[in-house]
């Protein structure tokens, strides 16, 4: 069977065309936000457990919801889980790359655990985003600055006996 090249044109063209409203962001539901701003006021009161059991609720409501991602990554950083802190940094920005907070709040995770050029590629990506006079950029930037808090724990020589 032989295709023409027309055919063969129009096929290339059509499967590199962009879908209209596949890059478009879906809205978050209501529910799932109001969630989030919950949470919010339990992590300024310090309930931080209570934070985290509301922001899983707002993503079963909404998966998409990328700043509850970045609220529990938040919460993650407060209760010095770096690694989880990061993991939910990573998934905001799989929802939308140009989240300027889950950057600074990814960035400031990965300073924690020792990874500033790591953190420095996320400043970078802020500079690009919102230029010098962005929140974000100066948070992640004194971060960078101050490095990490984390005290190196000491290991004794020997095993201590049980």
């Amino acid at each position: 069977m032989r295709i023409s090249p027309l055919v063969l044109v129009l096929g290339v063209t059509a499967s590199t065309m962009s879908v209209a409203g596949m890059a478009q962001r879906q809205p978050v539901d209501p529910a799932s936000a109001a969630l989030v701003k919950q949470a919010e006021e339990l992590m300024a009161q310090g309930k931080l457990v209570e934070a985290d059991d509301t922001l899983e609720a707002a993503l079963v409501i909404d998966p998409k919801n990328e700043d509850a991602f970045t609220a529990m990554a938040k919460v993650a950083i407060e209760q010095r889980l770096y690694g989880q802190a990061i993991s939910y940094g990573r998934k905001a920005l799989i929802i939308d790359p140009t989240d300027r907070e889950a950057l600074a709040v990814q960035g400031e995770a990965l300073v924690q655990i020792g990874a500033t050029d790591r953190a420095r590629q996320n400043l970078a990506k802020l500079a690009e985003l919102c230029g010098d006079d962005c929140a974000e950029r100066t948070k992640l930037a004194a971060a960078i600055r101050r490095g990490p808090v984390l005290v190196a724990a000491e290991t004794p020589d020997a095993p201590q006996p049980n």
